[in-house]
């Protein structure tokens, strides 16, 4: 019979390894990482309806957490009309317009630098997609992509939570 005495049984070191694990993944976005943003945060139009929602994160040298979705109106008779809406929204509420990546898009800062969207019509942003200039989930751009193939007013958005 051997002695296991001063030595950790092998369930403690089980826990142990998936409490290392846990927290290295909560560490790569979440814990003192980056802020999951929320669609709450953002002013959407009225009647908006989100279609498809991915949530990604990074956690690199330039740590940060995204939320992209698809919104569609109807009520709207083109994407560019929801996307003019949208962007008058931001400015009501006191958000600064600020450079996207590509020019297609629109971005906007939040009130106190806690929140970027990116924004554009499903047609630019599917284009943008094709080319390599962006990259967004596969979920958005088959939903943006069933979207314009409907006929729906649709649109892209990136949130950020700043760090």
């Amino acid at each position: 019979m051997t002695s296991t005495v001063g030595r950790p049984s092998r369930g403690l070191l089980v826990a142990v390894a998936v409490a290392v694990a846990v927290a290295v993944a909560v560490a790569g976005c979440g814990g003192d990482g980056p802020r999951h943003p929320t669609l709450s945060s953002v002013p959407v139009v009225a009647g908006g309806q989100v279609v498809a929602r991915a949530d990604a994160c990074d956690a690199g040298a330039n740590a940060y957490c995204a939320l992209d979705v698809v919104l569609v109106d109807p009520q709207y008779a083109s994407a560019q009309d929801l996307v003019t809406d949208e962007r008058r929204r931001l400015k009501r509420e006191g958000w600064i317009r600020v450079a996207a990546q590509t020019g297609d898009e629109l971005a906007a800062d939040s009130p106190g630098d806690r929140v970027r969207v990116t924004y554009t019509t499903a047609a630019l942003d599917l284009k943008d997609i094709d080319l390599g200039w962006i990259k967004r989930p596969r979920a958005i751009a088959l939903a943006l992509s069933h979207a314009i193939y409907k006929g729906s007013p649709a649109m892209s958005m990136m949130l950020v939570a700043e760090s």
